[in-house]
């Protein structure tokens, strides 16, 4: 069974590009415990988009969905001090998913 990729495309307005980078870099490790994940990264862009990628790899369809209605759910419910959760750095986002029908390593 192939790989599925999940790809979060973040629209991010300049002056929220460093609030977004932070709160993924607070979060390491978040991910990385999850049954059947398997490749993240935060793709920042470099000219011609305000598009952020978050890009992640897993097992199966089903490992995603487990991960997104478990600890994700929890991570994005959770207010943080004071309980109010802080204004979202992206001002939109759009959910990208693919199968893996080829890769390759270097040799």
């Amino acid at each position: 069974m192939p790989s599925v990729v999940k790809i979060n495309v973040l629209t991010v307005p300049a002056e929220q590009r460093e609030v977004l980078e932070r709160r993924f870099a607070s979060r390491a490790g978040a991910v990385e415990g999850s049954d059947g994940f398997e490749w993240f990264e935060l793709l920042r862009p470099v000219e011609g988009t305000d598009q952020y990628l978050v890009y992640t790899r897993w097992r199966s369809e089903e490992d995603f969905q487990n991960w997104m209605n478990g600890s994700m759910k929890a991570a994005h419910q959770d207010g943080g001090e004071g309980g109010e959760r802080p204004k979202p750095a992206a001002s939109g986002s759009t959910l990208w998913s693919f199968e893996v029908v080829q890769q390759a390593s270097p040799k």
